[in-house]
């Protein structure tokens, strides 16, 4: 078992170790980007990537806290569904109503990778190879889709 500190160490070592990796690549727009803490630009519509001890996690997570906006927004998403899983190259998980652990309701659209753990750190290329096509491949969804949701 990891000390606190220890975990939160391997964590960051892996993160960082993930971004230098990624930061020479440019968005599908041309643009440097920040691939861990990648911006939709559009408030409450988030790409996030996760790991710990028994899996890796890529999602689209949709949070806004009004019903019928997250609805909207998620209905977006499930039209450009068949786009979204032919540049994914995959089917993923979509869920419309789920709790966060706040007990917030999110609509979350995702894929994982199981087992995976991030503190063996023989199993970074692995988790990184599971992260960097799919993070590219939601960028250039979004490239492409981002403009029908800032109307």
């Amino acid at each position: 078992m990891y000390t606190r500190q220890e975990a939160s160490q391997l964590r960051q070592a892996f993160w960082t170790t993930f971004g230098k990796y990624m930061s020479p690549i440019l968005s599908a727009d041309g643009a440097k980007i920040n691939w861990i803490n990648y911006k939709t630009g559009i408030k409450h519509i988030r790409f996030t990537m996760e790991a710990d001890t028994k899996q890796a996690t890529i999602a689209i997570v949709i949070d806004h806290p009004d019903a019928a906006t997250r609805k909207r927004y998620y209905q977006q998403l499930v039209q450009l569904q068949g786009f979204l899983h032919e540049t994914l190259g995959e089917q993923w998980n979509w869920q419309e109503e789920v709790s966060n652990e706040y007990g917030q309701l999110q609509s979350i659209i995702s894929k994982e990778l199981k087992p995976a753990n991030i503190f063996d750190q023989q199993q970074w290329p692995v988790v990184i190879s599971f992260f960097k096509p799919r993070i590219m491949a939601l960028d250039e969804c979004w490239s492409m889709a981002k403009e029908g949701f800032e109307r």
